[in-house]
């Protein structure tokens, strides 16, 4: 029987951290489908603060992703992508031990100190030592493996809901458990840094002192890189925190057990779509799956603003894990594209600071006007997700990438 070889895409970081990001998700996304009920109804918050929570929780993240893309051109990036798994754990600690919101407000800060800081230098470490045609491959399998622990999170956490005889605050300390594990899953992680001449020092070599690992990294981005990221952040500012679209699930009727089951299908989908989506993109132009992943953001956002039936939460959502598979790793593959090789780390870090700051704006201002149902802002980021996937189909080629320079 001939041994089943292996994709030279799938090296052992891409595989390793993988793992790492699959047990974090599985930690975070068991406390994110109970986190806006925990806030409302245990700790007696308004909606309002839901949304300032985590939109103030990725404003977080977002500062701290500019900084460490920039530092993840210039030291070890194992290190920041342990320290950034480490801050996540302590934040889950945080929650578990939270009497009030501003508490869990803390919490989801230090929580995304760590996703901010560990999300560039891993998404530059995952590039190491693989073709430019398989980055699609390479952020839809990393996106598909985090994306099945937000899977494995809320379906653990939907079952030890009824064990706890349907009590909150247990949830909150078993998801310490697998946040813990992925830190230590980063020792596995290897790295190679490179000399000023620019070649290879293998992990544990002696260190030679440099200002940078990449002295000649030019001082500005492509123009059409930065064109880009702008034009990702503008769309940022009317995505807001998907807590917001739970608490929608919520007010329309759905029980605990029913807003984590809809959220596992969300997942399920997402997880699912995600591969195929980015290695569609190695294939055909990333502006047509990104423009594909706004329409299912558009029926996301705009079925939940119209529906009244909580019955039709489940396939909308379905729908939109469409939107996160599209373009997630889509967006991280299309700026690695256009990034030459010495600015990975600031190009991943200055676009998802960026987005993640217009995700601050976009919770504090829906979480402001949602009012009872929430619908209006629904509404307005749908229509506006619809009005954007057009633009990207008619003028997106501009934005291409190394694919569309080879032609």
């Amino acid at each position: 029987m001939t041994p089943v070889r292996r994709p030279r895409w799938l090296t052992r970081n891409v595989a390793t951290l993988s793992g790492v990001s699959f047990l974090q998700d599985a930690a975070s996304e068991l406390l994110y489908p109970i986190l806006p009920i925990f806030l409302t109804t245990v700790l007696g918050a308004p909606a309002a603060v839901v949304g300032a929570v985590e939109g103030a929780a990725e404003g977080a993240a977002s500062l701290t992703k500019i900084a460490a893309g920039r530092l993840a051109d210039r030291s070890s990036r194992r290190r920041l992508i342990g320290l950034g798994y480490g801050l996540a754990a302590v934040g889950k600690l945080i929650i578990a031990l939270a009497g009030s919101w501003p508490v869990v407000l803390v919490a989801r800060c230090v929580d995304r100190l760590g996703k901010g800081i560990r999300g560039a230098p891993r998404d530059a470490l995952l590039m190491h030592g693989v073709g430019s045609d398989s980055r699609g491959r390479i952020f839809g399998f990393h996106r598909m493996a985090d994306t099945l622990g937000a899977v494995v999170g809320p379906a653990l956490g939907l079952v030890l809901y009824e064990l706890f005889h349907r009590q909150i605050p247990p949830l909150l300390w078993v998801a310490v458990v697998p946040a813990v594990l992925s830190v230590l899953l980063v020792a596995a992680v290897r790295e190679q840094r490179e000399s000023r001449a620019g070649v290879v020092r293998p992990a544990g070599a002696p260190r030679r002192t440099t200002p940078a690992a990449y002295p000649g990294a030019p001082a500005r981005l492509p123009a059409r890189l930065r064109l880009l990221i702008g034009g990702l952040a503008v769309f940022s500012l009317v995505n807001f925190p998907d807590a917001l679209l739970l608490l929608r699930a919520h007010d329309l009727g759905l029980t605990t057990e029913g807003v984590i089951g809809a959220y596992i299908l969300y997942n399920v989908a997402y997880a699912g779509l995600s591969y195929p989506a980015g290695a569609l993109s190695d294939r055909v132009p990333r502006h047509l799956v990104f423009a594909a992943g706004l329409a299912c953001f558009a029926a996301g956002y705009l079925g939940l603003g119209l529906i009244s039936d909580p019955g039709w939460v489940f396939p909308v959502l379905i729908v939109y894990g469409g939107f996160a598979a599209a373009t997630d790793g889509v967006g991280k593959a299309w700026v690695s594209s256009l990034a030459p090789a010495q600015v990975q780390g600031r190009a991943q870090g200055l676009f998802q600071g960026l987005t993640g700051g217009g995700v601050l704006v976009a919770g504090i201002w829906a979480g402001l006007a949602w009012g009872d149902a929430g619908r209006v802002p629904l509404l307005v980021s749908g229509a506006a997700g619809l009005l954007l996937a057009v633009g990207l189909v008619v003028a997106g080629r501009r934005l291409g990438g190394e694919r569309d320079r080879r032609r």
